[in-house]
């Protein structure tokens, strides 16, 4: 605990290194004790007693007949759940409930139907194809659907019908639709949408995020409607999260339901990816996934085969940022294609190429924008990112391959893999923003984007064995390479990373002859923002007979090729992360043609970034200038970040309000983003939130901590000053302790970006 101005604090490191985080679970209400075996035998036998009388009110016809389903008991109630046919065929809305007591007396029904079916034909007008044809047309786009089965439709004026099921995407975003379609007429009857748009405050991610939910009855829960066996649980008692509305999670890194806010976006966001650049179903590629368990007492988080479990970071915090999250399912995927789980050393890199992958396909232009650190948000041990992908050997681990890297340990041993599909997307020196990255053998690489590099890796994967190495991923890369492009432009880049990072070439490895005699210039992936018009740039090209044709497949909305020169130029109208692909036809005849493929990445509107950091003496190394605080609050001691200097709100043990705060001025057309590193410690027990801490912007609340967000050190917090562009912005941190136990706010290294 750091007492305020008694004790002199150990550094944060020190501290670390023997505390132990562990994460108590909110106590659950005893369960409704099962009711007696004999409750639900009465039960079951009742209503069936019930129904052979044919009651009014199930508005029951001759040629009706019930199924009946596992009786359900509630705290002495029986419900015996029904299903309805009509002369063989399943009536949609021709369910009900009978209910009963203990005893087995019918209390009451619940019918859905209400009026008795009388069809004049069950022969059908509309085919079957028909009738696919109009589901299939209820959504934006269709990646699956049931084929139409034969019903009555009784919701309402009873008629026959074909009900189907289409999943793709729908008018906002994932959807699994029920169509039920007139088999009579062809006019859609009903549409059922499966999928629960539930909106979740995150600790990791831009919120609020969007997460697929299940609805039923009254209850909503965090199992997604789409991907088998995908749920969010608390590890303890591996029970799915739910609750009474599609609202979820409090922002708060050690809530649970918070982590799961996180681990089902990241998990979803993921599957979005596979399915939209890898046109795979599902993780296990079969439309299911795995459960994910928030709840792991562990620095770690882990794929085994049947579950991914979420740990926690050193200040508490749950780990489930989307790298974190879609590398652990990475792992899943590597399990489920051929040869299972890489071996000698791999299965870290390619786990890592997903997670890269679904951060880059998210996109998020606050908080968890795209780049190629692992773990860089949940700052597991103290010491920032895990991994690095352009620069492995920040991290002390390996840039270059040698004949040590297979018995190296595992997460160690990615470095020369991370390294490869770095230079493959990236190359050495990216325009988009993105770091420099050297090589190890001194040459240079244009990267080919993110989404090929992905596509390649997975293409590897599915020529994958049981003897996976770095040495058979250069052949089986290289090989899926040249299948993806006839140029042969990416196998030359694959090829080029690979060497770049000293995987040697191998007797196996193919060979790849251009069938074009075009040489594509590559220009590098690019970078924009909507509503602001992109440095236009010229594709160049050489070979074959000029003049050329120049066209584009994958350029962002509004931005365009000229046909003749080459030039691409434009305004983009829609953000996310492109993959463009421009093709050059000769005028020879036949006509040779060349291609190029690059990412082009255009952030949210704004309108632009910031050149410079806003804040003025953010390190406080210069005393009090720029800063207006509460006497005491601007000190130094052991206990910065950085330097000597910091900023200490409350701490005192008793009501006590600090301030700290700076006048800036955010520029027009300026997307700034505020970083700060707080530290907070408390005495008080981790039940209420007593004391906090609040950030405003011209009195509009950013962020709030309290008591409960206390850890053993700093943790880097972001907040976005986008909303302020051009205005004059008095930033306020106020910290308010009660009469009670002490908690310490401190404050370090404020910038924006």
């Amino acid at each position: 605990m750091l007492l305020r101005r008694v004790v002199v604090l150990a550094s944060a490191g020190v501290l670390a290194a023997g505390v132990a985080v562990v994460a108590t679970p909110t106590a659950l209400a005893q369960p409704t004790p099962t009711p007696a075996p004999n409750a639900q035998s009465l039960a079951a036998n009742a209503a069936s007693d019930f129904l052979a009388s044919r009651p009014a009110a199930l508005h029951a016809s001759a040629s009706d007949a019930f199924t009946q389903h596992p009786v359900i008991s509630f705290d002495g109630t029986q419900f015996v759940p029904y299903d309805r046919s009509y002369k063989g065929l399943p009536v949609v809305g021709g369910d009900f409930v009978v209910m009963t007591n203990s005893s087995g007396q019918v209390m009451d029904t619940s019918v859905a139907q209400d009026q008795t079916i009388d069809l004049a034909s069950t022969t059908p007008k509309v085919t079957v194809k028909e009738a696919e044809a109009t589901a299939g047309a209820a959504l934006q786009s269709v990646t699956s659907a049931t084929t139409p089965r034969l019903v009555v439709y009784a919701h309402g004026s009873p008629a026959l019908a074909y009900e189907s099921t289409v999943t793709g995407t729908g008018a906002e975003g994932s959807s699994k639709l029920s169509v039920v379609v007139d088999a009579q007429t062809g006019k859609v009857l009903e549409t059922t949408e499966h999928v629960m748009h539930g909106t979740g405050t995150s600790a990791w991610n831009a919120n609020p995020v969007t997460i697929n939910t299940t609805h039923s009855g009254s209850t909503y829960t965090m199992r997604d409607p789409s991907i088998t066996n995908l749920s969010c649980q608390n590890l303890s008692g591996n029970q799915v999260f739910s609750g009474p509305d599609d609202v979820w999670g409090n922002g708060n890194a050690t809530d649970r339901e918070t982590g799961c806010v996180d681990a089902l976006f990241g998990s979803q966001t993921e599957n979005r990816m596979i399915a939209d650049w890898l046109g795979r179903n599902g993780p296990n590629g079969s439309g299911g996934a795995w459960p994910i368990r928030v709840g792991l007492n562990d620095l770690n988080a882990g794929y085994d085969g049947s579950q991914i479990q979420i740990g926690h970071n050193q200040a508490g915090g749950w780990i489930g940022a989307i790298d974190v999250i879609a590398h652990e399912q990475g792992h899943g995927i590597d399990d489920y294609t051929p040869g299972s789980i890489s071996r000698g050393g791999t299965q870290e890199f390619v786990a890592d190429t997903f997670g890269a992958a679904s951060e880059w396909y998210a996109n998020e232009s606050t908080k968890d924008t795209p780049d190629f650190l692992v773990g860089e948000q949940i700052n597991l041990t103290g010491n920032g990112p895990i991994r690095n992908m352009y620069n492995p050997s920040a991290v002390g681990h390996a840039n270059c391959y040698s004949s040590s890297i297979p018995n190296t340990e595992v997460h160690a041993a990615a470095g020369p893999g991370n390294h490869w599909f770095y230079l493959l997307a990236e190359g050495t020196s990216p325009t988009n923003g993105q770091p420099t990255s050297p090589t190890c053998n001194s040459s240079s690489v244009t990267g080919v984007g993110i989404q090929n590099a992905i596509k390649i890796m997975y293409g590897a994967m599915l020529m994958k064995t049981s003897s996976s190495s770095y040495l058979k991923y250069r052949t089986w890369t290289l090989t899926a390479a040249k299948n993806l492009d006839a140029t042969c432009g990416l196998f030359n880049t694959t090829k080029k990373a690979w060497d770049a990072v000293s995987v040697p070439a191998q007797s196996a490895d193919p060979t790849c002859s251009a069938s074009g005699g075009i040489t594509v210039g590559n220009p590098g992936n690019r970078s924009g923002t909507v509503g602001t018009a992109i440095t236009a740039f010229t594709v160049t090209a050489s070979g074959g007979t000029s003049p050329y044709h120049f066209s584009a497949t994958g350029l962002p909305p509004g931005v365009s090729i000229n046909a003749t020169s080459g030039q691409v130029s434009g305004t983009p109208t829609a953000g996310g992360t492109f993959a463009a692909t421009v093709t050059v036809t000769d005028s020879s005849s036949p006509a040779k043609s060349g291609s190029v493929q690059f990412t082009f990445t255009v952030s949210g509107g704004g309108g632009g970034t910031c050149g410079q950091n806003l804040i003025t003496n953010g390190t406080f190394e210069s005393g009090t200038t720029g800063w207006t605080a509460t006497s005491g609050v601007l000190t130094s001691g052991a206990n910065a970040h950085a330097g000597t200097r910091f900023a200490w709100l409350d701490g005192y043990g008793r009501t006590h309000t600090d301030t700290l705060q700076q006048v800036l001025t955010v520029p027009a057309g300026c997307s700034a983003t505020l970083s700060y590193y707080l530290w907070i410690d408390t005495e008080d027990e981790p039940s209420s939130a007593f004391d906090r801490l609040t950030l405003t912007a011209n009195n509009q609340t950013l962020a709030t901590f309290s008591n409960l967000d206390a850890g053993s050190g700093y943790v880097l917090r972001t907040a976005s000053l986008a909303a302020f562009a051009g205005q004059s912005v008095t930033l306020k941190w106020t910290g308010t302790e009660d009469a009670g136990l002490a908690t310490n706010f401190l404050i370090d290294d404020v910038s924006t970006s």
